[in-house]
């Protein structure tokens, strides 16, 4: 791809599609020309905030458009196939919110129509990419905390009464905790634990058939143990920890931290300052662009096993608890 610029369409007009629209105004090799709702009224509104010149009131005719090179999903997960498919069978490259699909299923038919249609697509997983996560891997690998054989992580909050028919709620959305928040959890268990592992204990509350409060632990071959917990209808605090046996680390905001709390058993203590370059959106903005431009139909760093690993994750973890959506029949 020869553009200066790989030129982006975003499908639907929510909080998340705010936040992306707000991001690629500081990514260096990209730009936000499109925007696509189910309303004239919606696509108009949001095109006027952000001053995006082309405007669709269907998702149709931005797959038929030659306006973009890629579209960002930023629909309710239960709408990722949908759109992903429809956009990549009209050869647009996609980077799809996270959870990418409410299953394994779901994840492996998008793949294998990126493949079909030679277009590049990406997990929107951007707390794998800022600078908070880069230095912890860097950290882990290089041995400043030993072998690494204990995580935490804790993504819990509560929404409003007055936002009860949001769709977190609903099951045939994919709602719940697991897949909206819990997500972040197994990804970052994953990043500093592998992927060896050797069972999978849950429990999960529920609200409205889907999960309200999902506790998870996940054993490793090596003996080490993640414990990972997601909520809806439960404040906890929003952090993590990553521990060896060198020391550890607390990260606030744990699956993509802007500061690392350093405790090692040698009586070293230090704060590490890791900012994003804006709201957190733009590193993934960034490093998809690049792939695009470079040819590439899977990211090195959120690739599609990685993708498939974790969904596979969700998917037991939901049979443990008995968390069935219209989607799995």
């Amino acid at each position: 791809m020869n553009n200066a610029k790989i030129r982006f369409g975003i499908v639907g007009t929510g909080t998340i599609a705010h936040r992306f629209a707000e991001a690629i105004k500081n990514a260096g090799n990209a730009e936000l020309v499109a925007v696509a709702s189910r309303t004239k009224e919606n696509a108009e509104k949001f095109g006027d905030e952000f001053g995006i010149p082309v405007r669709f009131d269907s998702y149709e005719k931005m797959a038929e458009s030659d306006s973009i090179d890629a579209a960002y999903i930023a629909v309710p997960h239960s709408g990722h196939i949908d759109c992903s498919v429809l956009m990549m069978n009209h050869g647009k490259h996609v980077l799809c919110e996270k959870p990418m699909a409410v299953n394994v299923r779901e994840a492996e038919v998008m793949f294998a129509c990126a493949e079909k249609n030679n277009v590049l697509l990406m997990e929107a997983m951007w707390a794998r990419l800022v600078p908070g996560t880069l230095r912890m891997l860097r950290m882990v690998k290089d041995g400043v905390f030993g072998d690494i054989l204990g995580v935490e992580g804790k993504f819990c909050y509560t929404m409003d009464e007055d936002e009860m028919g949001h769709h977190v709620f609903k099951p045939e959305n994919g709602g719940g905790s697991l897949l909206d928040v819990g997500v972040y959890g197994l990804n970052f268990a994953s990043w500093y634990l592998g992927k060896d592992v050797t069972e999978i204990n849950a429990q999960a509350d529920t609200y409205n058939s889907v999960d309200s409060h999902t506790c998870a632990l996940l054993k490793y071959s090596n003996g080490a143990i993640a414990d990972i917990s997601s909520a809806i209808l439960l404040r906890k605090p929003n952090e993590g920890y990553v521990y060896g046996t060198k020391g550890y680390a607390r990260l606030p905001r744990f699956y993509a931290p802007q500061e690392l709390e350093i405790h090692l058993n040698d009586g070293t203590d230090e704060t590490i300052s890791v900012p994003y370059k804006g709201n957190g959106f733009e590193e993934q903005i960034e490093h998809f662009s690049d792939c695009v431009m470079k040819g590439l139909k899977e990211s090195p760093v959120v690739t599609r096993e990685q993708t498939l690993f974790i969904t596979h994750q969700m998917d037991e973890i939901r049979k443990i608890t008995g968390i069935v959506y219209p989607q799995d029949k």
